[in-house]
């Protein structure tokens, strides 16, 4: 056995040496705040989808999912059903006209960014709600991938919880400190690649093993109910699913409107035609990787010689992967390259949740509302610091060993999805959302997360019939997504028809970005092009007056690059020349 562990110790050092490598290598490229956080837009298409699909499903794909459907049957799986349909939405719908928007308003480099520039948001009161929500929300998403790493490492190698833990974050930690976005999004090609790998050949070889009879496995096993219970859509365990726990579990899917970490990789994303062909890698690898992880759980039920129990279902895969290299075949290494993949959806999750709450501190909250004129050195100083800080509170949440990762997960991919997802999608298709109306949808949406799963205000007895105290979201079986996601609609939907309209700015921006042939909108790769030339005009030819416009511009952003003129069309330009001419 000691040898077996040599092998595996082996193939994870060389896999964490790896991602730090690919951090230090893109260390010396961020010498901007844009490419520490967005990478100037130049993602291409493979690497986009791979990249936002990993950062996505963390280890909650490898050890929650497959875990819950181990221990109550294949009625957990309507949670996949509804996150592939969110995804597919998210990847049609939503991808391409954030893409734009978010170039049109201001060239925005974060979530909150956004919000601001599309709604003018001169106080930055949008911007600074936004952020602390990402900020709040992300301590408890980091701390569920912090804490599903520390039980990956106490399942195989047997080292103290704590210990465990404290390996993965600093690796983590390193790679996402020193690298930035494209070093997290090169990691998460790799990690989202492994992850694909592991749960496809896995489950099919212990499928193999028993011999392809599913439900007599089962029942050999003695799950509650027999083998169709187990395999029955409606039933949860020994309880038959309600409408309300079906609902619940598809509202999922509503979530994926409003994660930033996923949502920033469609603003990175270097052109349409890559986007295009993102769409179709991402929604065909979440399609099989869904399937496969709840297969897992099926599969592991009748696999396992040893039965789990309590929080030890969600080690499943991990206990599946160690049963079958080290005593069905002995292939060590083999096993240590597919327990890599479980650290990988654990580490392409928490990259990019550091990145997006150090974005959020660096370019939302210091730059945008404290320090102004802050250069780009200083703000990608803060975000370091930053990663630096979330990580090591992340951490401390995560301490509990027997934090639930499913159950932490949970409550963050509500919050999130009830505080943005409605916002991103009206911000995009309805032009009549304004600024009061979006601060009330993100106030209302997170505070409803917070008070249905985090408040015990209900009173009620237990089993044994004691008087307890519970949250709403306990009493009654109802997700605070879906809640908080109609409470935040709503929200947006009167408050916005009960204020003033959008100024004509902001209409006109709007129907830029949707009456604009997608080709037309310029990747910033492009913006940044004009402003060189703009610097070599002006040190070449002393005097001369430049003019720039188009629908990537406006005012703000010409003075930004140091163009003399703005125009919006050609008979604005015509104007400034005679103007200039004239003089």
């Amino acid at each position: 056995m000691s040898n077996t562990l040599g092998w595996i110790i082996v193939a994870f050092v060389l896999y964490l040496l790896g991602m730090v490598a690919v951090g230090a290598a893109y260390a010396k490229k961020n010498s901007s705040a844009e490419d520490y956080f967005l990478g100037s837009r130049s993602l291409g298409g493979f690497v986009a989808a791979l990249s936002a699909q990993a950062s996505d499903m963390s280890g909650w794909l490898l050890m929650g999912l497959p875990g819950g459907v181990y221990a109550l049957g294949t009625g957990q799986s309507w949670i996949a059903i509804g996150l592939f349909l969110g995804t597919v939405v998210n990847w049609l719908v939503i991808s391409g006209p954030l893409r734009r928007y978010t170039i049109r308003a201001n060239n925005s480099l974060t979530l909150p960014t956004y919000f601001e520039n599309r709604f003018h948001d001169k106080k930055k009161v949008l911007l600074l709600i936004s952020s602390i929500t990402i900020v709040i929300f992300f301590l408890v998403y980091t701390a569920s991938a912090l804490a599903s790493g520390g039980k990956l490492f106490n399942s195989v190698f047997g080292v103290d919880y704590r210990i465990a833990l404290t390996i993965g974050a600093l690796v983590i930690l390193v790679y996402t400190f020193l690298g930035g976005f494209m070093a997290v999004c090169v990691t998460d090609f790799i990690q989202g690649t492994l992850m694909l790998i592991g749960l496809l050949i896995v489950p099919i070889m212990a499928y193999g093993i028993i011999g392809g009879n599913l439900s007599a496995a089962l029942d050999a096993q003695g799950v509650a109910g027999g083998s169709s219970a187990f395999l029955s859509l409606v039933r949860n365990g020994d309880k038959t699913y309600s409408a309300i726990d079906i609902i619940s579990q598809l509202a999922w899917g509503l979530g994926y409107c409003g994660m930033p970490h996923i949502l920033v990789r469609f603003m990175a994303v270097r052109d349409e035609k890559e986007l295009k062909k993102s769409k179709t890698v991402a929604i065909i690898w979440v399609a099989l990787s869904l399937f496969f992880a709840c297969f897992i759980g099926v599969v592991g039920r009748a696999f396992l010689t040893t039965p789990l129990e309590g929080g030890d279902t969600e080690k499943v895969f991990i206990k599946m992967i160690l049963q079958l290299f080290t005593e069905n075949y002995y292939l060590p290494v083999v096993g240590g390259i597919f327990l890599c993949g479980i650290l990988a959806a654990i580490m392409s999750t928490a990259d990019s949740q550091l990145l997006v709450s150090a974005s959020s501190v660096a370019e939302d909250i210091y730059k945008g509302v404290f320090k102004k004129d802050a250069d780009d050195k200083t703000v990608l100083n803060i975000s370091r610091i930053t990663v630096l800080v979330i990580a090591v509170l992340a951490y401390l949440i995560a301490l509990d060993p027997n934090s639930s990762i499913m159950g932490l997960v949970s409550n963050a991919w509500a919050g999130f999805g009830a505080a943005f997802g409605p916002l991103v999608v009206l911000s995009l298709f309805w032009k009549r959302t304004n600024l009061q109306g979006a601060v009330a949808g993100v106030l209302s949406g997170a505070i409803t997360v917070i008070v249905w799963d985090y408040l015990k205000i209900v009173s009620t007895v237990d089993e044994a019939g004691n008087a307890i105290r519970v949250t709403i979201g306990d009493y009654t079986g109802l997700y605070s997504l879906l809640v908080g996601f109609i409470i935040s609609l709503i929200c947006i939907v009167v408050v916005s028809l009960l204020t003033p309209a959008p100024d004509a700015e902001i209409l006109q921006e709007f129907d830029d970005v949707k009456n604009k042939p997608k080709g037309e909108i310029r990747t910033a790769s492009g913006i940044f092009q004009v402003e060189e030339t703009i610097k070599l005009l002006h040190a070449e030819v002393p005097g001369v007056k430049i003019i720039v416009g188009g629908a990537v511009l406006t005012p703000e952003y010409a003075k930004q690059i140091g163009a003399d003129y703005y125009a919006k069309d050609a008979a604005e330009s015509a104007r400034i020349a005679e103007e200039v001419f004239g003089q």
